[in-house]
């Protein structure tokens, strides 16, 4: 059986959602998603904290059931348990419930006039004189003017096309929790655990929620997932003491892309967003704001493509040099900032902990307000001598620390 769209959105999490919404509501007449699952918003993976700036940005105002706590600071814990608190005074993030926030855009989409293909699996791309015209899935065809491919890390369409995915050199593992009860975490501050010893390759994180439960969870370059998270509750010298009363549950498992974006994200009648174009902040693994923006260039992309009758490469890309100059930069800046984090040992991690706060960096970092768009939100903080010597120590020492 065969059927034709305009749009065709592989993939219903955000990203996917968000472009076809776009496209819709530009008045794109046939646009289908095909979700492989049959429930939108699971499995759930991400921990769903976002910035208030970058949701403001593209224009989404939440309703409230979606919101979980808001967070107004970070405390970040050096391997050793030295601590350094910023505090921003006033809420800067959102901690939101995946599955919800998922079936909002959906529901948004939906109402656009969006149609849904759930247990949809997309099995490849079909292609004329190399030109990608639809796709196949297990019991039928769809034809489309122009496919976007949401489909997330595991980039298998790009696989079986033959076409460049993302670094895996850069993947790390990430494990997602729940805690029952953290009593001793303060729920205006998300908390981060630096060190090779408990999350190499990134970090732990405790998302504190209103109900005095909260998410925690970790992103390893080696390793067990679950076996460093057992190991970090075990040993931490801070987190043993937070948390011995606590119960972690619901695991779940997923890999981050930390490379920065793959470099060709379009194709003759093809645009790639999210994950799978690996449009993820190197030094979070944070993908929400950054992936919606890329996915609202690319509806708006497929949007003229369609009302010009062109779904070339050349007229696609569009779209890459339009999120390269939206992201490009601060992705450039955090994939570096990533490359010297990863080079740091434990112990320098430790003195760069402690320095900052004898330096009372924190008094410079509590005036910057996007999260989001680091490579320019880190401006700002070098008018302050004690950014620049924390700054340089770091990569100087980086630089002595072969990987």
């Amino acid at each position: 059986m065969n059927s034709k769209s305009d749009i065709l959105v592989v993939g219903g999490g955000p990203c996917g959602a968000f472009a076809a919404l776009t496209a819709a509501k530009l008045g794109v007449k046939e646009v289908v998603v095909c979700e492989e699952h049959k429930e939108i918003g699971l499995p759930k993976h991400c921990a769903g904290h976002v910035s208030l700036k970058g949701l403001r940005q593209l224009g989404l105002s939440l309703p409230q059931k979606i919101v979980e706590n808001q967070i107004r600071g970070a405390v970040f814990y050096s391997p050793s348990g030295r601590e350094f608190r910023v505090e921003l005074g006033t809420s800067v993030t959102l901690v939101l419930n995946r599955e919800l926030f998922d079936k909002y855009l959906a529901d948004l989409a939906l109402q656009a006039g969006v149609r849904y293909m759930l247990g949809a699996r997309v099995q490849s791309f079909q292609w004329k004189h190399n030109l990608v015209t639809g796709v196949s899935l297990t019991d039928q065809s769809v034809e489309s003017d122009v496919v976007i491919d949401a489909e997330g890390y595991s980039s298998t369409l790009l696989k079986t096309a033959g076409l460049k995915t993302l670094d895996r050199s850069m993947v790390v593992n990430a494990i997602q929790g729940e805690i029952d009860k953290v009593d001793d975490v303060d729920a205006d501050f998300v908390e981060v655990y630096l060190g090779k010893k408990y999350a190499p390759g990134l970090f732990v994180w405790i998302i504190p929620r209103r109900d005095s439960s909260a998410k925690i969870g970790l992103a390893t370059k080696s390793g067990n997932p679950r076996e460093c998270l057992g190991y970090f509750l075990e040993h931490h010298p801070t987190a043993r003491k937070k948390l011995k009363n606590s119960r972690v549950i619901s695991l779940s498992y997923h890999p981050i892309p930390l490379g920065g974006p793959i470099p060709k994200t379009c194709h003759n009648g093809l645009l790639i967003v999210g994950d799978a174009a690996s449009q993820v902040k190197p030094t979070t693994g944070g993908g929400i704001i950054m992936g919606l923006t890329c996915a609202k260039i690319a509806g708006e992309t497929a949007h003229q493509a369609i009302q010009k009758g062109n779904f070339s490469e050349a007229f696609l890309s569009t779209y890459q040099k339009r999120w390269r100059k939206a992201i490009g930069f601060d992705m450039a800046v955090m994939r570096q900032i990533r490359l010297m984090l990863n080079r740091l040992s434990d112990q320098q991690l430790d003195k760069i902990v402690a320095l900052g706060s004898q330096l009372h960096l924190d008094q410079d970092i509590k005036h910057v307000r996007d999260i989001d768009f680091q490579g320019r939100g880190i401006m700002p903080i070098f008018r302050s001598p004690a950014a620049w010597v924390v700054a340089l120590y770091s990569i100087l020492t980086s630089l002595t620390t072969p990987l």
